[in-house]
């Protein structure tokens, strides 16, 4: 199997470029519009052209026969760009659409590719989210998502290429980015956070191992073809108990003020953050069952060694920017 992993310097490509060249069997093509450092015995590295509608994937598709689809245009919190739906769909629709039509009219296989949960909605309220449910995108990012899995269903009807889609939570791990990173830094400096009443929400997250295990079964499973997956870890939390346990790992118990809900925010409204509110003491829960049942999977990493990978990972980065300060 040849595979060809695009996004392959981010967070979650490049753990799986790692995964998949341990296989024995597999060959990993790394697409990435940055350098990366790789074993070249074991990865060959590729020039990603830009994410756009007409974008020349040719050379980096060259002897691919297997495609996981990571980059994107990820969403980011108040987005600046004048037309952000369009920006997301130069991205995320076109740009996904052009990698899926030239993979198809070399013949490649199978496409994997990574979608959001937010496909599925912001929030959940009595009941987590399923892949069967009717998709309800409240976002543009989410709208974006949406259109390209449709896309690439409707390309597969059309040319016979196998595509999977898989839907992601929050995931979390070595060397994590944005938000969790965010949340990794106020435990480590100790400030103190005003979150103590956010204990009766539930979030579903995968630790990156656990996706990078899923996806890895998603290139062979038969059972995956034409199917969308939801993933966790299959143990929610409430944002109280994961800043507790993260802390924990990290050595660094959170100092939680127990301010009002409906306080919070107000501040953050006052700072134009009022979308974080939501992610802080609202619920999203995804339901794994199927993907469970069909590909035979359950994670391999426990929820306590994710976190404790992570604060090992983020505790020697810390380190090792205080000696070279």
């Amino acid at each position: 199997m040849n595979v060809l992993v695009t996004g392959a310097s981010g967070f979650i490509g490049s753990a799986l470029v790692t995964e998949l060249a341990a296989h024995s069997g597999i060959s990993v093509f790394a697409a990435s519009r940055k350098q990366m450092r790789v074993d070249a015995d074991l990865v060959r590295t590729v020039t990603a052209p830009e994410l756009s509608p007409d974008a020349d994937w040719r050379i980096a598709l060259r002897g691919a026969d297997t495609v996981v689809h990571a980059a994107a245009r990820v969403h980011v919190l108040d987005d600046k760009t004048d037309d952000p739906l369009a920006a997301y769909r130069h991205a995320n629709v076109g740009g996904t659409l052009a990698l899926a039509k030239q993979a198809a009219t070399i013949g490649v296989q199978r496409f994997v590719f990574l979608s959001s949960i937010k496909v599925n909605g912001e929030a959940t309220t009595t009941e987590p989210f399923r892949a069967s449910d009717t998709p309800a995108p409240e976002d543009d990012y989410g709208v974006s998502k949406w259109e390209a899995e449709q896309a690439l269903h409707e390309l597969a009807e059309s040319t016979g290429m196998e595509v999977v889609i898989v839907r992601l939570p929050l995931v979390y791990g070595p060397g994590v980015k944005a938000n969790y990173k965010s949340l990794l830094e106020a435990l480590w400096r100790r400030w103190p956070l005003p979150l103590a009443a956010a204990n009766s929400n539930r979030r579903s997250l995968v630790y990156l191992g656990n996706l990078v295990d899923l996806l890895t079964v998603c290139l062979k499973h038969p059972a995956a073809v034409g199917r969308t997956f939801l993933v966790s870890d299959g143990e929610d939390m409430s944002t109280v108990e994961l800043l507790q346990r993260q802390g924990q790992a990290l050595e660094r118990p959170p100092k939680l003020w127990n301010w009002s809900p409906e306080f919070v925010r107000f501040v953050l409204r006052l700072l134009r953050r009022e979308a974080v509110y939501d992610r802080l003491f609202g619920s999203l829960q995804v339901d794994t069952e199927e993907t469970r049942q069909a590909l035979d999977w359950k994670p391999p990493i426990s929820v306590e060694n994710g976190l404790a990978k992570t604060a090992n990972s983020y505790r020697t980065l810390v380190e090792l920017n205080a000696g070279n300060v």
